[in-house]
Order: C-alpha cells, then sequence, then structure tokens
C-alpha cells in the first residue's frame, strides 16, 4: 500500500467549537468522540482529530482542496459569519481571495487561532 496521511491531531483549547466550526464551514459530517478526540472525517479518508489544550501551542496551518461549487457554499459560509479572510498566507491582502494556477484560493482562522485554506486547485509550483 502506498503512504498516505490517515489522520493529524488539531489541538484547540475548545475542542467542540472548533471540530464544529471545520465541520460546519466544509460541509463535512458532524464530529464524532473517538476516545479523548473529536474526529472529523474528510471526503478522502483523512481525520482532523481534535484535542483540548488549554496551554500553549502553534497554530497550525490546514489546506482543504475543494471543488468550485464546494468553495462557493464554504466561502458564502466565511461571509456569513463575517470572518476575516486574506487572499495570502501572511494576511497582506484581507477580504480578497487569490486565483493561483487557475482556481480560487481564501485563508481564514479556526476559534483556536489555526489558519485554513480553501483552494480549487493543487499549486503547481
Amino acid at each position: 500500500m502506498p503512504v498516505q496521511l490517515n489522520h493529524t491531531i488539531v489541538h484547540a483549547p475548545d475542542p467542540a467549537a472548533s471540530a464544529q466550526f471545520f465541520a460546519d464551514i466544509l460541509a463535512l459530517p458532524p464530529p464524532k468522540p473517538f476516545g479523548h478526540f473529536l474526529v472529523v472525517q474528510t471526503h478522502n479518508g483523512v481525520s482532523l482529530d481534535f484535542m483540548r489544550n488549554t496551554g500553549t501551542f502553534t497554530a497550525q496551518h490546514y489546506a482543504f482542496l475543494v471543488t468550485e461549487e464546494e468553495f462557493d457554499a464554504a466561502f458564502a459560509r466565511i461571509q456569513e459569519r463575517k470572518l476575516q479572510f486574506w487572499a495570502d498566507p501572511m494576511a497582506r491582502q484581507p477580504g480578497e481571495i487569490n486565483h493561483h494556477d487557475g482556481g480560487r484560493g481564501v485563508y481564514f482562522q479556526d476559534p483556536a487561532g489555526h489558519y485554513l485554506e480553501l483552494i480549487t486547485r493543487p499549486y503547481s509550483g
């Protein structure tokens, strides 16, 4: 079997809020408990396992490849929630999306401060 990413752990002060945020914005199934984790399953089989961490942790970056229709729907949810968003990972282009590689992309943060990215085309670089 070729190597595949199976899951990653996402630290959050409030894992329920963060897991639900991911599921809501990305239109994924509701989080399910597994041990002391709340698991959000993506459509390609990779899970995001949310774990409580009330200490200090480094914000991470999670990028999701979505269809044009999924982008439209998720971006509408971002705007409905009045979330800040950027066209770039350094947050220098607020209120904009990017058009890299002929697609669309946007960056925003979850309740724990992690940076999420939605792209409609994989980067060619």
